[in-house]
């Protein structure tokens, strides 16, 4: 049986230049990279060489690098340090649709005295900047946007939000844990404070991630003890994974470009190969402004978690959502906020292929999984009250109605 993973948004697999260079590090060059002897040495140099690697790639120093645990770590750091730092004001503006990290460091703000709004997207999951001016106040601290969404890749118009946010004199952070290593990335160009990212997405290791934060920027330490990363995030240096996330760096960016346009002439094929098997199947992502790798699909009449079992029977790995909430039997908060009636939220699964990904796994999937949706249809009462005596799902006799939600080209 074929093996083919389509979950990359969850996780990547580490390349394999990227471990070859995280190797010696475990072996030969073990030293404490804050011990002042040689062996420290050696491995502060290439703990250091890994930060310039890294803030190079962004358009930053590399001292506005802060090394982490990951993008859930930089995430609470960003938020929760920065407004503890703040001088005045109790305000933070994020979006419905962040990723839990996000959500749940701005609800524990609540609890705290912070006043925190909640911005509505469009039905692609866009924030209009717009609604991030009107949300400002005198107390406003922090903006805290997306780059791109996890589970439909919706690309965020962050730009616009940095200029705003510099003209009213706000901070603002993005997660772009999905972002970075598939779309440009430019600190100065989306008027960054703070951005967080995360080396397992982009084929580096896990348990190492990177706080940018710009220099002049204020935030209290998440973790304190000793005098690391500049007396910013206490901890002994995980040097084998910075090395891997400056590898995984550099090689995302000899080769990004070509890597996006692949991706997503892939999706694409996906997308409107399924689309021309079958009806009631939507389109959640942006039709133009997502990542590359990323389609998120709405099959009506299905539970998600269904589809998502049987192509793992077919040795297909995909989700339907954030790895985060795997297990929750609640719909998807982020297709939710995109106002999708309950039924087609929960029959969405996600799509987000990479590197490994070839033109003969998409057409594996557009062979297998039409005929697993045709049965799971014919088992569904929710399909036969909706098609009886109407039309069949098999050929082209098939009824056009799409009252509920137009398909993704039609509007």
């Amino acid at each position: 049986m074929k093996k083919i993973y389509m979950d990359h948004n969850a996780t990547t697999p580490v390349h394999p230049e990227v471990l070859e260079a995280m190797l010696p590090y475990y072996k030969e060059i073990y030293g404490n990279a804050s011990s002042v002897h040689a062996f420290g040495r050696e491995a502060r140099t290439a703990m250091e060489e890994a930060r310039e690697k890294i803030a190079e790639f962004l358009g930053a120093q590399p001292r506005e690098i802060i090394f982490t645990s990951g993008g859930t770590e930089s995430d609470n750091y960003a938020i929760a340090g920065s407004v503890e730092n703040a001088k005045k004001g109790n305000h933070v503006i994020t979006s419905l649709i962040e990723h839990h990290a996000v959500l749940n460091t701005c609800k524990h703000l609540e609890t705290h005295d912070y006043k925190v709004t909640y911005l509505g997207v469009d039905r692609y999951g866009m924030v209009d900047p717009g609604e991030v001016r009107k949300a400002i106040t005198d107390d406003t601290i922090l903006i805290t946007i997306m780059y791109a969404n996890n589970e439909i890749g919706t690309i965020e118009p962050l730009k616009e939000i940095g200029e705003i946010a510099k003209e009213k004199g706000v901070l603002l952070h993005s997660d772009a844990v999905q972002a970075v290593g598939k779309i440009p990335v430019n600190v100065d160009e989306l008027g960054l404070d703070l951005m967080s990212m995360s080396a397992h997405k982009i084929y580096g290791p896990k348990g190492i991630g990177v706080l940018y934060m710009r220099r002049g920027t204020r935030a209290e330490p998440l973790i304190r003890g000793g005098h690391h990363e500049r007396n910013r995030r206490a901890g002994t240096e995980n040097v084998p994974g910075m090395v891997g996330f400056g590898k995984a760096v550099e090689i995302a960016a000899a080769d990004m470009e070509e890597e996006r346009k692949r991706l997503w002439g892939l999706t694409e094929k996906l997308k409107d190969g399924l689309q021309e098997q079958l009806k009631y199947v939507y389109a959640n992502s942006h039709p133009t402004e997502r990542l590359p790798g990323t389609i998120n699909l709405s099959f009506d009449f299905l539970e998600g978690e269904s589809i998502l079992l049987n192509l793992d029977m077919k040795g297909v790995g995909i989700s339907t959502g954030s790895a985060c909430t795997s297990g929750s039997l609640e719909p998807s908060h982020v297709l939710m906020a995109l106002a999708l009636p309950v039924a087609t939220a929960q029959g969405a699964i996600r799509f987000s292929l990479g590197r490994a990904n070839t033109e003969a796994d998409v057409d594996y999937v557009l062979e297998e999984l039409p005929p697993i949706i045709r049965r799971l249809r014919d088992m569904s009462p929710l399909y036969a009250d909706k098609v009886k005596g109407i039309e069949t799902d098999y050929g082209p006799e098939e009824c056009t109605d799409h009252s509920h939600h137009d398909n993704d080209e039609e509007e």
